[in-house]
C-alpha cells in the first residue's frame, strides 16, 4: 500500500516544479513510510511513497517498463499479478522484478486503456506513456482505493492519493462547492465525482481517465465496471451457501499473499467474524486477530469476538478505550481534508493503531451489508415500498406529504411513534423515499439550516439528484436492489471506504476487503432479495451459509455497530466545545448558516427535547473542515 502524487503539463513540455511535487508528496508520507523517490521528464512529473508489502527487496517506484516506454506510480495490491505475469510472460514481455507494479506497466503495454479488465484487486495508478505522450490514470471497480486530481488554470493537472496532496500546489483553487456542502449535509461525506472544492474531483470507482498531450480541457473519465444488473439467477438455498463459502474463502485466499505480517480486524459481528472462520482454514499458523472494546457494555462486542477467536484459536489481540474517548476529534478534519461526519471513524481510528502493532495486513469484512442487505433500513424500505405500492402516487403525494409536514419529530417517543420520516418517504418514489430516510438532515431540515443566501447560490439543486444519477441507472431493479445499488455507489465508498482508507494509512497499515473482490461482488449482488432479507432477518443468506463455521449468537443477534455515545457527549463534556465550535466566528462569516436554527438545535438537544446529536456532529466536523480551509 502506497501513496502517489503527480504533476502533468496538458500543454508544455516545461518539467514540473521538484520543490513542489516533493512537498505534495511529503503530506502522504504516513501512506508509504519504507521509501520515496521521483521520476521527471519533459512536461511529467511522479512521485510515490511506498508501504512495502511484496516484493520487498525490489519494484521500487516510479517503475519503468523494460522497454523504456512508461512510467508507473501505483497505490493497492494486484491479486491475480502471478497469472498475468505469465500470460504476459507468453506474449513476449520482460519482467525485472517479482512484484505486481510491473505487471500493470506491461498490461498496459499489451491492452492499452483496456488493462484495467485484466486486473483483478484495489489499484489507484498513474501510467506516464511517453511514446504516445499521455497520462493514464486508474481506480479499481469499487473504490477500495482513493485517487483525486484537479487541474489548474496553468494547464497543470495534479493527483494524488489524498486531497491534502494538491492542497500543497500554491495554486491549487480553494473555492468551496456549493452543492458539495448541500451534498455533505444530506449524506455526511461528500459523493464521488466531487470534493468539497471547486475545480477538484474523486475518480469514480470504476473508471479511467486518458490525457494526451495538447488537450485544451479535461477529457470526460470513462466507466469500465458496473455492478451487473441483469441475469438469470435459479440456485437452491442450500446451492447459495456452498457457493457463497467457496467464492468467499477463494476470495479470502488470494488475499493472504504478503510478505509482512498478516492479520484480521475481529469486532465480533457477522462479516468480520466470516472472514476470520476463512483465514482459519486456509493458514496453518494462528491467524492474527484484533479487536477494539468500549468500557460501556452498550458499545462493547469484544465478547462475540472473543468467542470467535477461541473457536478458531486466533492468536487474539485485544484493547479497550473509555467511551468518552474524543480525543481526537481535532485529529479527524486532518485525516480526511474534507468534511466528513461519520462518527464511527474514532473506533476505527483506534483499532487500525492497535492492528498496526501486530501487523502490516489486515484483512476487513466491509462490503457485506451493502451485497447481502445487511443493514436495518432496507427493511424498513421495504415496509415503506409495500404501502407506496398500495396506494396511487397521485393519493399518496398529499396525504403523506400533509402528515409528514406537520407531524412532530419525536426523538422521545417510542419507536413506532417516530413516523414523521416514514410518513415524507410514503409520498414520494422509490429512490426519493431512500434518499430521504438515509439523509443526516431531510430537505426541510437543511432548508431551516441554510441561510437565505446560500439557498440563492444553490440555485434549486438538491442532494436528490445524487441519487437520480444512479437511479436511473436501475429504475428496472426490485426496491431492495435499488437500495442496495444506491449504497453501493455512494455510501460504502464515500463513507465506509473513505473511513477505514485514511485511519487505517494513518498508520501505514493496508487493509484488505475480500467481500469486494468483483468477481465475488458480480455474484453475490444476483441473489434474491427476498433470500438475503428473509423473516425479517438481514444477510440471511450469507449467515445460512455460515451456521456450519460461526455460533449462532454472533450469526444471528441484534447488529450493534461501532458507535460512540455523541448524544451523551454533547449533553456532558463536549457540550462547552460543541457551543463554541457551532456558534463560532468561521461558522457566522461563512455565510452558509442561519445562527438562529443552530442554536435552536443546540439548545432543543441539550434540554433533551429532541436527540440531534447525529446534525450536531455533522455541524461539529464542518466547523472543523473551515477552521483549517480558511
Amino acid at each position: 500500500m502506497c501513496g502517489i502524487a503527480g504533476i502533468y503539463q496538458l500543454n508544455s513540455q516545461q518539467q514540473p516544479d521538484s520543490t513542489i511535487l516533493s512537498k505534495m508528496n511529503d503530506s502522504q508520507w504516513h501512506r508509504g513510510p519504507d521509501a520515496g523517490d521521483y521520476f521527471y521528464g519533459p512536461g511529467i512529473g511522479l512521485a510515490h511513497r511506498r508501504l512495502s508489502i511484496i516484493d520487498i527487496a525490489g519494484s521500487p517506484q516510479p517503475m519503468q517498463s523494460t522497454n523504456q516506454q512508461a512510467w508507473i506510480v501505483f497505490n493497492g495490491e494486484i491479486y491475480n499479478y502471478r497469472e498475468l505475469r505469465q500470460q504476459l510472460q507468453e506474449k513476449g514481455h520482460q519482467f525485472a522484478t517479482a512484484g505486481d507494479t510491473e505487471t500493470i506497466l506491461n498490461a498496459w503495454l499489451e491492452w492499452g486503456p483496456d488493462c484495467v479488465q485484466h486486473l483483478r484487486g484495489m489499484f489507484a495508478f498513474a501510467i506516464w506513456d511517453k511514446t504516445q505522450q499521455c497520462l493514464f490514470l486508474a481506480r479499481d471497480r469499487l473504490g477500495v482505493k482513493p485517487l483525486f486530481y484537479s487541474l489548474l488554470d496553468n494547464g497543470q493537472l495534479l493527483f494524488g492519493s489524498e486531497l491534502k496532496v494538491l492542497r500543497q500546489h500554491p495554486q491549487f483553487v480553494h473555492q468551496l462547492r456549493d452543492s458539495a456542502i448541500e451534498d455533505y449535509f444530506s449524506f455526511g461525506y461528500v459523493p464521488e465525482p466531487h470534493t468539497i472544492y471547486q475545480h477538484s474531483y474523486k475518480l469514480a470507482p470504476g473508471h479511467t481517465l486518458l490525457l494526451r498531450y495538447g488537450d485544451k480541457q479535461l477529457p470526460e473519465p470513462r466507466q469500465y465496471w458496473d455492478v451487473p444488473s441483469h441475469w438469470q439467477h435459479s440456485l437452491t438455498q442450500q446451492e447459495l451457501s456452498e457457493d457463497i463459502i467457496r467464492r468467499l474463502r477463494e476470495a479470502v485466499q488470494i488475499r493472504l499473499v504478503a510478505e509482512v505480517p498478516l492479520g484480521a480486524f475481529l469486532s465480533g459481528g457477522v462479516d468480520s467474524s466470516a472472514v476470520v472462520a476463512m483465514m482459519a482454514g486456509l493458514q496453518d499458523e494462528p491467524v492474527n486477530t484484533c479487536s477494539i472494546g468500549f468500557d460501556s457494555p452498550e458499545f462493547n462486542e469484544t465478547d462475540f469476538a472473543r468467542q470467535v477467536a477461541a473457536r478458531y484459536q486466533t492468536n487474539h489481540h485485544e484493547d479497550i478505550v473509555s467511551q468518552n474517548d474524543f480525543e481526537l476529534l481535532d485529529k479527524l478534519a486532518d485525516l480526511y481534508d474534507e468534511p466528513y461526519a461519520d462518527s464511527s471513524a474514532i473506533p476505527t481510528y483506534r483499532v487500525c493503531q492497535m492492528a498496526r502493532k501486530h501487523v502490516t495486513v489486515a484483512l476487513s469484512g466491509d462490503g457485506a451489508d451493502e451485497l447481502f442487505a445487511g443493514y436495518r433500513r432496507y427493511k424498513l424500505h421495504l415496509h415503506e415500498e409495500r404501502l407506496r405500492k398500495a396506494l396511487p402516487l397521485w393519493l399518496r403525494r398529499p396525504l403523506f406529504g400533509f402528515l409528514g409536514k406537520v407531524y412532530p419529530k419525536l426523538d422521545w417517543a417510542p419507536r413506532f411513534l417516530r413516523a414523521k420520516t416514514t410518513f415524507q418517504s410514503l409520498a414520494l418514489d422509490t429512490v426519493a423515499a431512500y434518499h430521504n430516510s438515509i439523509a443526516i438532515m431531510r430537505q426541510d431540515q437543511r432548508q431551516r439550516l441554510f441561510s437565505t443566501s446560500f439557498k440563492q447560490q444553490l440555485n434549486g439543486y438538491n442532494s436528490l439528484q445524487v441519487f437520480r444519477r444512479y437511479g436511473d441507472k436501475v429504475q428496472h431493479l426490485d426496491p431492495m436492489k435499488i437500495a442496495q445499488y444506491l449504497d453501493m455507489k455512494t455510501y460504502l465508498v464515500g463513507d465506509i471506504l473513505t473511513k477505514v482508507d485514511r485511519a487505517s494509512m494513518a498508520h501505514s497499515l493496508e487493509v484488505r476487503v475480500p467481500f469486494l473482490d468483483h468477481k465475488f461482488v458480480e455474484w453475490a449482488f444476483t441473489a434474491q432479495s427476498d433470500a438475503n432479507l428473509h423473516d425479517g432477518v438481514g444477510k440471511y443468506t450469507l449467515k445460512r451459509a455460515l451456521e456450519p463455521y460461526l455460533p449462532a449468537d454472533v450469526l444471528y443477534r441484534k447488529k450493534m455497530g461501532f458507535a460512540v455515545p455523541l448524544s451523551e457527549w454533547f449533553r456532558g463534556p463536549l457540550q462547552q466545545k460543541l457551543q463554541d465550535k457551532l456558534l463560532s466566528e468561521v461558522m457566522q462569516q461563512s455565510g452558509y448558516f442561519n445562527m438562529a436554527e443552530i442554536s435552536q438545535l443546540l439548545s432543543d438537544h441539550q434540554r433533551a427535547i429532541k436527540d440531534n446529536s447525529a446534525i450536531l456532529w455533522t455541524l461539529l466536523m464542518f466547523s472543523a473542515f473551515l477552521e483549517r480551509a480558511g
